[in-house]
């Protein structure tokens, strides 16, 4: 019988991805969910469709034609034309960046400053922490709806506005996440050794803690784009958001609230309401594949 490499013998009982970096099977997990592949192909085209509007929109999104007011789907409008005449497909594309904007920008300023304060919460400790815990929960006993009606009655709907108000609420979610897991750190003994080697508070948050909470924060980061979709169209279809004319899926919403027209013109609220959902699911998937492709223990 002849003998058997020792490295062939690690390598055939070590299994598939044994090997393997913890990204890649990250990455293999992630694959392997078929709602999350689906949701990233839709929410990539939706975002293509949105940068390409000025190529593939046909007509400008604020372009009033008294001659084609309320026209059902043609050739000419494929989605219709609204109570100014102008074109619903249009809108709806250019309506698109506006959400996908404020999704974004307020999820990434959340995620920044709960990022932060977490971190600062669990490696400081003691007063520190407890001021900056009870601060999170008082945000969040404030619904962000309150808040954006507030700014905006001082300072006037705007997509400025919807951003701050989002990002000032939703950051909280992200410091519990970042603050956990800097509590899991804290006590590590690479941390100690880096403690007793003279490194300060903000080394070790830079180094250490925002890596390991990298994760995490990017499946937070994901769902709260989503979450804050519906918020700026919640907004704007209470006329706190996006003003008129320019076009968001909230105000275009607003446009078609009349009972009437919700009955015998459905291309007026069917766009803008498919793409509202489409776009939150799409996210949504997205988020639950990152959530089990970075779970500790998933299958490889």
């Amino acid at each position: 019988m002849s003998a058997t490499p020792a490295g062939t013998a690690v390598r055939k009982t070590g299994g598939p991805g044994a090997s393997a970096s913890p990204r890649a099977r990250a990455l293999r997990r992630f694959r392997r969910n078929r709602l999350a592949v689906a949701g990233s192909a839709v929410l990539a085209a939706v975002v293509l469709l949105t940068v390409l509007a000025p190529l593939i929109a046909g007509h400008p999104p604020n372009a009033v034609d008294l001659d084609a007011v309320r026209q059902g789907p043609s050739g000419a409008h494929w989605f219709g034309t609204d109570a100014s005449g102008r074109d619903v497909f249009a809108r709806t594309l250019y309506a698109g960046r506006v959400s996908l904007l404020v999704g974004l920008t307020a999820a990434i300023g959340a995620m920044v400053a709960g990022t932060l304060l977490g971190a600062v919460a669990g490696l400081f400790g003691g007063v520190v922490d407890n001021a900056i815990m009870r601060i999170a929960d008082i945000v969040m006993s404030f619904p962000t709806v309150v808040v954006i009606l507030v700014l905006a009655g001082i300072v006037g709907p705007s997509v400025t506005v919807l951003i701050a108000a989002i990002g000032l609420t939703q950051w909280p979610v992200a410091g519990r996440v970042v603050r956990g897991v800097t509590l899991s750190l804290r006590d590590r003994e690479y941390i100690q050794a880096a403690e007793a080697a003279g490194a300060n508070g903000w080394w070790l948050i830079r180094k250490h803690i925002v890596p390991a909470a990298l994760a995490p924060v990017t499946v937070t980061g994901t769902l709260a784009v989503a979450q804050a979709i519906m918020l700026e169209t919640t907004a704007s279809f209470l006329g706190l958001g996006v003003r008129p004319p320019r076009a968001s899926w909230g105000n275009m919403l607003n446009d078609a609230q009349n009972l009437t027209l919700i009955q015998t013109m459905p291309w007026l609220w069917i766009p803008p309401g498919v793409a509202i959902a489409v776009t939150v699911l799409a996210v949504n998937f997205v988020g639950d594949g990152l959530r089990d492709a970075v779970t500790p223990g998933g299958r490889t």
